[in-house]
């Protein structure tokens, strides 16, 4: 018996370690994590994912309250009388009820306007939304920080809207496409193009035939559609990460440095020889010198300096080449 004892206290249930398992793989999020069918914003930082976030968070949260007024959360146990609160704690399966229902209000209110998810790459962050439109949210909060020249970030580099995902295999793009580029694109929609290309933890698809294949589906919408690479229209941004690819369409990505918050509040000759575009305002005409690879990197050893000098030492990040057509 005294041997039989210390066997039974090693046993374990069957589930056990399965379980245990399963928690040490969860992401991180909560369990959240970037797919197919999202929509949201991605978000490239300076080795500081967890600042990045919050920052994140406060800089999406003043403006969409700007935008889209304070978030409102339904409160279902405010809902429910005296006298049903009374007859519920009578009953003991309308008790039972009371208590499944508050946690799914629960869990309807941590369905926030904007949720952090796991995005599968180092140095970026994923932020999800609902109940808004990302490319507009990121254009407005970019015009703002343009015109006043004021910084409100410290570890965020670039901020792109995501208005689109699918899986990251290539008929799986084309089929996706075909419809997300139609407003924008397709007749009697037209406009002047480029397309810049990211991909991450990823080796199955190929830059070329991405680029080649998309602007083949932008040309098939609407023949006068061109491309531009010094000062286009529109920008079509691809960011694959693993098996997910990220879609948008933005404007003044040349005059937005890149969509990096760090460049644009800078001030330069060529900012006065532009402005911002606006849902109804036709191409600009004027000519602004993209910004090349060095000057972006430089904005991020910029951070990382400033982050350095207030105590707090962050690793440069690698390079991240924007590719165009």
């Amino acid at each position: 018996m005294a041997a039989a004892e210390p066997a039974a206290r090693k046993r374990r249930p069957k589930g056990h370690f399965a379980a245990a398992a399963g928690r040490a793989k969860r992401p991180r999020g909560g369990g959240r994590q970037l797919e197919a069918g999202m929509r949201g914003i991605l978000i490239t930082c300076n080795m500081n994912e967890r600042k990045c976030v919050g920052e994140a968070y406060s800089l999406l949260g003043e403006y969409g309250d700007l935008l889209y007024g304070p978030e409102q959360f339904s409160d279902h146990e405010e809902r429910l009388s005296g006298s049903e609160r009374e007859e519920d704690e009578d009953d003991v399966e309308a008790a039972l009820k009371k208590e499944v229902g508050q946690i799914r209000a629960s869990t309807e209110q941590k369905l926030r306007r904007f949720q952090s998810v796991e995005s599968g790459a180092n140095n970026v962050v994923f932020i999800r939304t609902r109940g808004i439109e990302p490319e507009n949210l990121v254009h407005h909060i970019l015009k703002d920080m343009h015109a006043t020249k004021k910084k409100k970030t410290r570890v965020i580099l670039r901020m792109l809207p995501i208005s689109g995902t699918c899986k990251a295999f290539m008929e799986d793009m084309k089929k996706y496409t075909e419809t997300f580029f139609e407003p924008w694109f397709k007749v009697p929609n037209k406009g002047t193009f480029q397309i810049v290309y990211k991909a991450r933890n990823n080796s199955h698809v190929s830059r070329e035939e991405v680029i080649k294949e998309l602007a083949g589906i932008v040309g098939s919408l609407n023949p006068e559609n061109k491309v531009d690479l010094n000062n286009p229209q529109y920008t079509i941004v691809v960011e694959i990460i693993k098996n997910v690819c990220c879609l948008s369409v933005v404007r003044d990505y040349v005059l937005f440095r890149k969509y990096n918050l760090q460049e644009v509040v800078k001030s330069s000759k060529e900012d006065a020889q532009q402005n911002p575009s606006s849902l109804t305002e036709d191409q600009n005409l004027k000519v602004v010198k993209p910004e090349t690879e060095e000057e972006e990197e430089k904005s991020s050893k910029e951070v990382k300096q400033e982050n350095k000098n207030q105590g707090e030492i962050e690793a440069e990040p690698k390079g991240n080449d924007v590719l165009t057509v």
